[in-house]
This record gives C-alpha cells, structure tokens and sequence, in this order.
C-alpha cells in the first residue's frame, strides 16, 4: 500500500516536471501566446498553477492516513489516530478491535468513500473553472473581434485613395481579439486536462487507502448466522405445546379434585 502511494507521488511529479521542462524549450512561444491577453491568461495560468498545488497538498495530506492503516493492519494499536478521513474507522476499530457486523460494514465503507470524495470537490471544482475561463476568453476575444469589424467598416472611406491602409490598420483590433480568443482556449484547456489528471491520480491514492481498508474488515467482519430462526421456531413450538399440554392437565387435576 505506501508502495502505492509512493508510485503515485512520483508520477504526479513526473507530469509535473515534464510540464516545466517543455515551457522551459518552448518558453519564448509560451510567451507569446500568454501575453495576447495578460488579464485572462493570467488568471488561467494563476488558477492551474494553484490547481498543480492543490493535488500534491491533498495527496502530501494522505500520509498520516496511510501510516495508521499500514501500522493498524500490521497489529499496532498504540499509533496517533489519522486527522482527518480514518479517524472515525479508527475510533470504531479501536473500541472494537476484533469484530464487526456485516450489515455494519457497508455503512463504515460509505462513509469513507463520502470522504474521499468531499477531499476532492476542490480541486473539481478547480477542473471546471478553468474550463469556464477558457470559454470566457474565447467569448471575450469573438465580442472584440466582431467589434473590431463593425468599427473598421463603419470607418471605411470607399472615396478615399487610402482605403486599404485604413483597413490593414483597423484590422489590428480584431486580429488581437481572435488571438485572446484561441490562446484562451488552449490555455484553458490544457490546464484542466493537466489538473484533471493529477486529480485522477490523486483518485488512484485515495482508492489505495479504501481496498486496504475495505479489505481488512471483510476479513476482520462477524456475519450472522441466517439459518438460526429455522432452527429455533420449531423449538419454540414444541415447547409451547408442552407448556399447553401441562397446563390443560392443571386444569382438568383441579375439575376432578
């Protein structure tokens, strides 16, 4: 399992370097594309960067989670319980450390993969955001595109001699407002795919800590005898009619006394 969580962590780190190793060759055209608009492509970059982050401080936060269960399963019971996600498994397994019911099991398990999930809302959410900034600059380049347009051809002078170095001049604006628009994109969604597969493995490191665990209480899990009740009715039965039996041979002692 921590072998797991190490693979995990190293792969993260992996994209993560060839991320920066590929900026650093292509640095100079990175540049270029980022600085069409340095408004929204700056929040993009900002917002990924902080996204990059934000999953190697969620997996780093594993750690502690990862310990207890690899100490816990081992037969160590003095260990720290984990802060966060484990903690109420703990505390059940602590107080009862030999057995638990079946019809118990699901619902501890429910709860862990609740956690897990909730851990990861954010950098969901992250995911999403910056897909919706790169629709936002795209949006907000076509706006300066087509006003770019209606300006340079309600300008035009067609009686002027100079009517195409007026138009090769207007079309600056909505040349620059098609650059915002697909270097927006590309930012946005290059981001989110980067994020979403940190966030994918942070996934693969959570599922780690929940089959080990889920794992150990199907082991560790007190199933009821469902075959029981059949056998205890009939004897329930007989012994009522013995009970009845008796008391008819009360009565009929006491009509003939």
């Amino acid at each position: 399992m921590t072998n797991q969580f190490h693979r995990t962590l190293n792969f993260m780190a992996l994209i993560v370097a060839v991320l920066f190793i590929l900026l650093g060759v292509w640095h100079v055209e990175f540049l270029e594309l980022a600085s069409t608009n340095y408004v929204i492509n700056g929040i993009i970059i900002g917002t990924g960067l902080f996204g990059i982050g934000l999953c190697f401080y969620e997996t780093m936060r594993l750690v502690p989670e990862y310990r207890w269960l690899a100490a816990y399963t081992h037969g160590r019971r003095n260990m720290k319980l984990p802060p966060r996600i484990l903690r109420q498994i703990a505390l059940v397994l602590n107080r009862r450390p030999c057995r638990i019911y079946a019809d118990a099991l699901s619902g501890l398990m429910n709860m862990v993969a609740e956690r897990f999930a909730a851990t990861r809302e954010s950098i969901r959410f992250i995911t999403s955001s910056l897909i919706f900034l790169g629709l936002f600059g795209t949006f907000w380049g076509l706006i300066i595109t087509l006003g770019g347009f209606g300006d340079l051809i309600s300008g035009l002078n067609m009686d002027d001699i100079d009517v195409m170095i007026q138009m090769q001049n207007g079309l600056a604006a909505p040349l620059m407002g098609m650059a915002t628009a697909f270097t927006s994109s590309i930012l946005g969604l290059g981001a989110s795919l980067i994020v979403g597969l940190l966030d994918h493995l942070v996934g693969i490191a959570h599922n780690a800590i929940y089959t080990e665990i889920g794992d150990y209480m199907a082991a560790h899990t007190h199933t009821v005898d469902t075959d029981s009740p059949a056998r205890v009715l009939p004897n329930i039965d007989l012994n009522t009619q013995k009970i009845t039996a008796m008391v008819q041979n009360i009565e009929h002692n006491s009509v003939n006394e």
